[in-house]
């Protein structure tokens, strides 16, 4: 499997989109307490290594899947944050 097939294989992977989105949605439930910089990081790290090491594919070198899954959760997470800072923007009175 090339390096581009497997970011776009994680990037449409529903299991890593949940994890992640669970994540960020749980980062902005305790940024008040945590931050939200360390959470995502250390989750997107967890998420990047959980999955290729509790999958069973043979035919994909684990430390080439967990480079990919790093880069694929950092696309993802600023997805969801980009989302998440626009649906505030536009749902405050005002925009501001």
């Amino acid at each position: 499997m090339h390096i581009d097939e497997l970011l776009l294989s994680q990037l449409l992977d529903p299991f890593r989109i949940g994890l992640l989105l669970a994540l960020v949605f749980t980062a902005y439930n305790t940024a008040g307490k945590v931050g939200m910089a360390i959470p995502l990081i250390l989750g997107a790290i967890f998420v990047a290594v959980l999955i290729p090491f509790s999958t069973q594919q043979e035919d994909i070198d684990k430390t080439m899947a967990v480079a990919t899954g790093l880069a694929a959760n950092a696309i993802l997470i600023g997805m969801f944050i980009g989302v998440r800072a626009a649906w505030d923007h536009f749902r405050t009175p005002g925009g501001d």
